[in-house]
């Protein structure tokens, strides 16, 4: 593999493995060199985000549900995926307060570079996007109620309680816990104080009563 006509590159293949490429070819970063499965975190540290979520997406659908001749929607994997990847681990803190090798929900880490980058014109953060199992993302929410109520309750709980953790109840399942109103529908804050109010429109048939 020639990388800019300067560098050459040498991949070992399994002796049993099939190529799927052959000499002259040309190769872009990330593209499978032979047969079988993809290590999707490998995959992550050669390409980006949005090449892991289509490999996961296309994984799941294909060799799992469409194999069995079941169909389902794509939106439903794409809901499990997107937890997956939500999460960035912070390589450089810039000018920002947050700290190297913390791990941060995208939407923090996007805000937190938007506060010092736009606002204040200084140096943002770096991260990787990291791919976290499916338990594991479950267990890294926000909400150590929800998180609590998934697995590993007791270290869950003892954890928030050291580190003072305050839960803020923006989640479904946290606010089901303590039976609240989950904030979805008219739940939602913004309709919890509207009162129905009822009007009668005037008809050309109506006739006033004296």
């Amino acid at each position: 593999m020639v990388q800019g006509e300067v560098e050459t590159r040498s991949y070992t293949a399994p002796y049993n493995a099939r190529l799927k490429v052959v000499e002259g070819d040309t190769v872009t970063r990330g593209q499978v060199l032979t047969e079988g499965s993809i290590d999707p975190k490998e995959l992550l540290k050669v390409t980006d985000m949005t090449a892991v979520q289509e490999y996961l997406l296309h994984e799941v659908q294909k060799k799992v549900y469409r194999m069995q001749g079941v169909e389902i929607g794509d939106k439903h994997v794409e809901v499990m995926v997107r937890q997956m990847l939500r999460k960035v681990r912070v390589a450089d803190a810039g000018d920002t307060d947050v700290l190297p090798g913390t791990l941060l929900d995208v939407h923090q880490f996007t805000e937190a570079n938007k506060k010092k980058v736009l606002f204040e014109g200084k140096r943002p953060a770096t991260g990787r996007p990291v791919l976290l199992g499916i338990t594991k993302a479950s267990l890294e929410t926000d909400s150590f109620l929800s998180a609590a109520s998934f697995q590993e309750t007791t270290r869950v709980l003892t954890d928030a309680a050291i580190k003072g953790k305050r839960d803020e109840l923006l989640g479904l399942k946290e606010n089901v816990i303590i039976g609240k109103l989950v904030p979805a529908g008219t739940g939602m804050p913004n309709y919890r104080k509207v009162k129905p109010v009822s009007q009668v429109q005037p008809s050309d048939d109506m006739v006033p009563v004296e």
